[in-house]
């Protein structure tokens, strides 16, 4: 593949003149059945690059873990870009936002109590020295000075935003260029931080999402030579829990990008296909208030969650074809989809009766966070001994982030970090009655400085002014239900409580699962996790890719934590219901 280089105020590829018309893409969004797929549609957008980030959470789970494979193949990812003629801007963190949890940070580093992220902390930069060690070797034969399609690597991620320390950016470059990567660097920040994040050396780029005369001038005024670049030209938005479903028009969002050509600048879309943060990776952000991001990560992209062109992505490519050549093929049409049918889910196993089969206790004096147990993601079970009987008022100073309470399995209040919520009376039938909080992790904070963002219960529990002690806590990561023991249950059992059934699919294809009556949990499909739903809105169906499907028999199962609707019943719809838009 050709190689990229800065020369003046241009880039050039092999010499020749070359702009940059860039998508994101996360690889780690979406089926990698699908993945050839997404990127042909990019190129026929009219792209000539791709640009995706890298989940250093996913990659290295733990410190001695480190996974290339299956749905994290990035060398197979970025082969099948070079094979589609497509470049590729490579942002490895070791932090990346992306509306994903912690910002893509493993949270085993919150382990260590005194640790500062994204900083010269010893511990910090010991484990991204080993994280680079071992992502990078296989990368390498993918840099396009060897051949592969990555043209340029981003070195961390709108720093600006977070902190000023050149000392940290250089050590991060340092380490790039020491581990091999000899294509050019670049930064990416806000109009407002690129003081503070960007390095001597390296090209600086901008983030915005309109004014591209205004943003463009603001990064020639920091950097008097070099490209002039739009990494983040953000043409959607992402989506909260309680909020609206985020749009922008597309004639108007067309105007913007074809402004921004105009100059002659470079541009990375974000996003051009969103995609899906599936299991429990969503992110959030936490200014003041704290505030989870939704499972799905369509953004409004011109290629939506489940791939499909919308009008956003033939007005863009209208707009490309003004400045520089697109495919003379057509554009993509739509793809297959179920058919709608309505699933029963019949059997069921209440989450209290099937804890052995979930996670193993640990005995403390103190509860124990998720990260003191080694935990990523799910929920963790905090139970102790109420001493006395009778009504009491109990006060969790450290909720991350949404804890049921319960007496001898009995539900008894929810307090929710997002309402500033701590104390909730209740009542004890005995002296001796088991106290059980079940917290859910919701997503760790991805931006700021929330990223230290610990979860289960962070700070002490008392009972009318008294600390409680002697604590078990039992780590529920969900990654595996198959020692679940179901059986049919008359009734109406109330949460939480997984329930399954099975559809019969002659041909594997997209869907959507709907949860009309059902409150707050989670779906796997054959034992893929899809995501949360919440009747908070505004997400009101789950993607489910069709490579999850097989010809015959299917599972799906669905934990409530609360009740599930009189039918036990779940909707496969070809169409998503992604809620109320914004006026």
């Amino acid at each position: 593949m050709p190689v990229l280089q800065i020369d003046g105020d241009a880039f050039t590829l092999d010499g020749r003149p070359f702009r940059i018309v860039s998508g994101g893409l996360h690889y780690f969004r979406v089926h990698p059945d699908h993945w050839a797929d997404r990127l042909h549609k990019a190129r026929l957008m009219g792209l000539n690059t791709v640009e995706t980030y890298v989940p250093w959470n996913l990659h290295q789970p733990r410190p001695d873990v480190f996974r290339l494979d299956a749905e994290l193949d990035l060398p197979a990812f970025l082969d099948l870009a070079a094979a589609e003629g497509l470049h590729v801007l490579l942002r490895p963190g070791p932090y990346i936002c992306a509306e994903w949890e912690g910002g893509g940070l493993p949270s085993w580093l919150l382990a260590e109590p005194g640790i500062t992220l994204r900083s010269q902390d010893p511990g910090y930069l010991a484990a991204v020295d080993s994280y680079f060690a071992r992502l990078l070797p296989p990368v390498i034969d993918r840099l396009a000075t060897r051949g592969g399609p990555v043209i340029a690597v981003q070195v961390e991620n709108e720093y600006g935003a977070y902190a000023d320390d050149p000392a940290h950016l250089a050590h991060l470059a340092e380490l790039l260029r020491r581990e091999g990567v000899d294509v050019p660097l670049f930064t990416c920040d806000q109009p407002a931080d690129l003081g503070r994040g960007s390095l001597p050396g390296v090209l600086a780029t901008a983030n915005f999402g309109s004014h591209a005369y205004e943003g463009l001038a603001a990064l020639r005024a920091h950097q008097p030579a070099g490209p002039l670049m739009c990494t983040e030209f953000w043409i959607g938005w992402f989506d909260r829990w309680g909020g609206r479903h985020v749009v922008r028009d597309p004639a108007q969002a067309a105007q913007e990008l074809d402004d921004l050509l105009s100059t002659g600048a470079s541009v990375n879309l974000y996003m051009f296909h969103g995609g899906t943060s599936f299991g429990f990776t969503n992110g959030a952000n936490d200014k003041h208030t704290y505030r989870p991001t939704v499972t799905s990560y369509d953004y409004d992209s011109p290629l939506d969650e489940a791939g499909e062109p919308t009008e956003k992505y033939h007005a863009f490519r209208r707009v490309i074809a003004k400045h520089t050549p697109v495919p003379d093929e057509p554009a993509p049409g739509p793809t297959a989809r179920l058919a709608a049918t309505r699933v029963g889910l019949p059997l069921s196993a209440p989450l209290f009766d099937s804890l052995p089969a979930l996670g193993g206790v640990v005995p403390s004096e103190h509860p124990l966070t998720m990260e003191q147990l080694g935990q990523d993601f799910g929920y963790v079970l905090h139970e102790t001994v109420l001493p006395t009987e009778g009504p009491a008022l109990l006060e969790l100073e450290g909720v991350h982030d949404r804890a049921q309470v319960f007496v001898d399995g009995r539900p008894a209040g929810v307090l929710e970090r997002e309402n500033h919520e701590h104390a909730v009376t209740l009542t004890a039938p005995r002296a001796g009655s088991t106290l059980s909080v079940l917290v859910e992790n919701q997503g760790r904070v991805n931006y700021g400085p929330g990223i230290h963002d610990r979860k289960g219960l962070t700070g002490p529990a008392r009972l009318n002014g008294r600390e409680l002690s002697g604590w078990t806590n039992r780590s529920l990561p969900l990654s595996d239900l198959g020692g679940l023991a179901f059986t049919a249950v008359e009734g109406f059992p109330t949460g939480p409580v997984f329930h399954r059934g099975t559809f019969t699919v002659d041909r594997p294809a997209d869907s959507f699962v709907h949860l009309p009556g059902w409150t707050k949990g989670n779906v796997w499909v054959n034992g893929f996790h899809l995501g949360r739903y919440w009747s908070r809105g505004p997400q009101r169906s789950l993607y489910l890719p069709g490579p999850v499907l097989r010809p015959g028999p299917n599972e799906i199962t669905v934990l409530e934590l609360h009740a599930a609707p009189f039918s036990r019943a779940v909707d496969l719809r070809p169409e998503p219901d992604l809620g109320p838009t914004e006026d």
